[in-house]
């Protein structure tokens, strides 16, 4: 009988990050997803409706709380993982935040610009930096093992938004996060990918709704529609079973081809 593998998807309460993992629940993974909030009798969004979705399906859902800015937060959370289940498999790195307002960047405050910046890419550096170091310990004892690392980027990594800059260059930044993971970690047999998602219907994008629908509706996403969570999560669920073995540092975008220079 094949070992269960385990997937840790960070901000996996709402969003893209749901999507991610209900589709990895799909694929027969024990998921375990991390949000800010955490309340158990809510089981109408939130952590625990994940859980009880997934579990409804006869999958397993592992709720736990953390903020990935906070190294203490991370530390809790990996321990947690670990004493739960021994390992992760799968880390993806979804977790992250807009500007709490929308500024032109001649105005952009250096608490947005720090919060983005704390929650967009510097948790996602620091858990992967931790994680990666007990997947390459635990290779050493299970040399079968193929652990895989995904990064939730955005189109805004080429996009520009003067608007969200702050948002902009974190996803710059986690880009190249990524890339050098991909680069230290080969030696180590563990797989690095990042997921580019365009403009996708989220909690993050409702206040601009119209001005995309707008956008769309002009032609700017060849495929002429929203993007979906589900969209993203089958995206990595195709990644984190392993069937791009060869392919570590390799960029996925599930953009509806917005990536697609035209004339």
């Amino acid at each position: 009988m094949e070992e269960e593998k385990i997937a840790f998807v960070t901000g996996a309460g709402k969003g893209i990050g749901r999507g991610i993992a209900l589709s990895l629940s799909k694929k027969g993974f024990i998921v375990v997803g991390n949000g800010r909030s955490f309340d158990p009798k809510n089981l109408e969004n939130g952590l625990f409706e994940v859980k009880k979705t997934i579990e409804l399906s006869g999958g397993i859902f592992f709720p736990i709380q953390g903020d990935v800015s906070l190294a203490e937060d991370r530390d809790r959370m990996v321990d947690a993982i670990y004493n739960e289940y021994g390992k992760i498999d799968i880390l993806v790195n979804n977790a992250g935040v807009a500007p709490l307002k929308r500024l032109d960047m001649l105005e952009t405050t250096e608490e947005s610009y720090d919060r983005v910046m704390d929650i967009n890419l510097k948790g996602p550096f620091f858990l992967t930096q931790a994680i990666a170091n007990k997947m390459i310990e635990h290779k050493k004892e299970n040399p079968k093992m193929k652990p895989i690392i995904i990064f939730v980027t955005s189109i805004s990594v080429y996009y520009s938004s003067p608007s969200r800059a702050e948002y902009c260059i974190s996803k710059a930044g986690l880009s190249n996060v990524s890339t050098l993971y991909a680069h230290r970690l080969a030696e180590h047999g563990i797989n690095v990918y990042e997921i580019r998602p365009g403009i996708t219907a989220t909690d993050m994008t409702t206040g601009v709704k119209e001005k995309y629908d707008k956008l769309i509706a002009e032609g700017l996403v060849p495929q002429n529609r929203w993007g979906t969570p589900e969209d993203i999560g089958r995206s990595v669920a195709a990644l984190a079973i392993g069937d791009f073995p060869y392919s570590t540092g390799t960029i996925i975008e599930a953009s509806g081809g917005m990536q697609i220079q035209r004339l």
